[in-house]
């Protein structure tokens, strides 16, 4: 099945970005509090305008829309520069 092997190196790929990703995640979680290893570079990350955060007594509500927006901009061009040949 040769049709295949184009989806197997793709799903490997994906694989290798979404861990690459959980561990930039796990550092900025890390980069939130003061000694962090990311904070100086990453401090931004859930703090721009329009990240929508609600907190009320016994309740708190948190949405980075801005946040989101921004990364999924900068990972739509990164995969369209490096898928082209």
């Amino acid at each position: 099945m040769p049709e295949l092997d184009g989806l197997g190196k793709m799903l490997l790929v994906a694989g290798g970005l979404l861990m690459l990703a959980g561990i930039v995640v796990l550092l900025l979680a890390k980069g939130h509090a003061e000694s962090g290893p990311l904070s100086e570079w990453f401090g931004w990350v859930g703090k721009l305008p329009g990240d929508i955060s609600i907190k009320r007594e016994g309740v708190s509500f948190y949405f980075p829309l801005t946040t989101s927006i921004v990364i999924s901009v900068v990972l739509s061009l990164l995969i369209y520069l490096f898928s082209k040949r």
